[in-house]
């Protein structure tokens, strides 16, 4: 099995992500709510995290354009 590690690296950042998570199911039209979220499928649930680490990508990268490294 894989070792998963869910600890933040910034854990002043959790309730920032918590409501990154919401607004990302809204937006992909997943009904994601607060607490048991059973109902959802494999797929509605990684498409969730997928949608989040493709916009957090695109948020450095658009960063990232700005600056001179």
């Amino acid at each position: 099995m894989a070792n998963r590690n869910n600890r933040k690296l910034v854990p002043e950042a959790r309730a920032a992500l918590d409501k990154f998570k919401y607004e990302v199911a809204s937006e992909i039209g997943v009904n994601l709510k607060q607490g048991y979220n059973g109902d959802l499928t494999a797929k509605q649930a990684g498409s969730v995290g997928g949608y989040m680490v493709k916009k957090m990508i695109q948020q450095v990268e658009q960063g990232m354009a700005g600056k001179q490294y």
